[in-house]
């Protein structure tokens, strides 16, 4: 009889740190895609800034140079608390798609039991999120060259904005995977939802 209350214990443990591993993972996977839709949430509103043609290219394949100002993980660090975890690392890098990664271990352990290995175990676990561009820039057909002359100003190296050299006036629109948009310089605050420009999805494990 007390060999079997034992295996009975011993069963119970190992599932208290089956749970506790499934908790980490569940917190791993939401502070991921906290961090990887913040991220999506700044890449939209960096090209509310201005039109720039540059400036959106690089945002629209995933902020390519560096342009955002704040970091996505302290998302990452809010919701792994909310799950009653601790995200030990977040790390973005840049390969086909932006990419977070965080790791996460709960804060509460499996708790006493027959099994002293157990007792004290943590669930841990890592899950990364991704954000895929799903809009690119096109010109918009018959856009060209218009017949008011370019405004005066200073002479620059920067790129152009959707005005060319020499008064040339170029229209645009973000060509989605699942629908076109056309571009009004003068409001940005038009544009779509940053699902409708990006999406988030974690990785296959």
């Amino acid at each position: 009889m007390a060999g079997l209350l034992f295996l009975a214990f011993a069963y119970f443990a190992v599932g208290q740190a089956a749970v506790k591993r499934n908790e980490a993972q569940t917190a791993a996977d939401a502070a991921a895609l906290a961090a990887a839709q913040d991220f999506r949430d700044q890449l939209r509103n960096g090209l509310l800034d201005t039109f720039d043609l540059v400036r959106w290219q690089k945002l629209l394949e995933g902020d390519r140079g560096g342009l955002l100002p704040h970091d996505s993980c302290p998302a990452a660090y809010d919701l792994a608390s909310r799950n009653d975890a601790t995200a030990d690392t977040c790390e973005l890098s840049f390969g086909p798609e932006p990419t977070y990664q965080v790791a996460v271990q709960t804060n509460r352990t499996a708790g006493h039991s027959v099994i002293a290995a157990t007792q004290d175990h943590k669930g841990k676990a890592k899950a990364t999120a991704v954000v895929v561009p799903r809009c690119h820039l096109k010109e918009a057909p018959g856009s060209g060259p218009t017949t008011e002359p370019p405004e005066p100003g200073p002479t620059s190296s920067e790129s152009p904005g959707p005005g060319g050299p020499g008064g040339e006036q170029k229209a645009y629109r973000l060509v989605c995977d699942k629908r076109d948009f056309e571009i009004d310089p003068g409001h940005l605050d038009l544009l779509p939802k940053a699902s409708d420009l990006f999406s988030v999805h974690l990785a296959d494990k």
